[in-house]
């Protein structure tokens, strides 16, 4: 004969069980998924840094003025060490938005 309450405790465990396994790979797979996320943000920042110095080095040995493209504007200048600052700053900002940008989509 079976003793419900015996029958209640295994039945109970055997859900836990379940659920703790379903909760470990879902976890698992969040963890690997925001892992990719990282590295792939982390090789674009990479490959852009590297298109940075490889520009600022070309314009650094040919001597002709810098020219930065952004969203809405194109902006030249003779004397790169005069705006370079300028051109920082504005890398800054663009940085900044790009971090906002990434948080959102985190956090939708």
């Amino acid at each position: 004969m079976s003793n419900p309450v015996v029958d209640a405790f295994f039945l109970g465990r055997a859900v836990a069980e379940v659920l703790g396994e379903k909760l470990e790979d879902a976890y698992t797979n969040a963890m690997s998924e925001v892992g990719k996320f990282d590295a792939e943000q982390r090789e674009n920042l990479r490959q852009f840094m590297e298109e940075v110095q490889i520009r600022a080095q070309q314009a650094a040995a040919s001597g002709n003025p810098v020219t930065q493209t952004t969203n809405s504007n194109t902006y030249t200048t003779d004397s790169p060490t005069e705006d370079l600052q300028e051109m920082l700053d504005q890398l800054r900002a663009e940085i900044a938005s790009l971090r906002s940008e990434l948080k959102k989509y985190r956090d939708s």
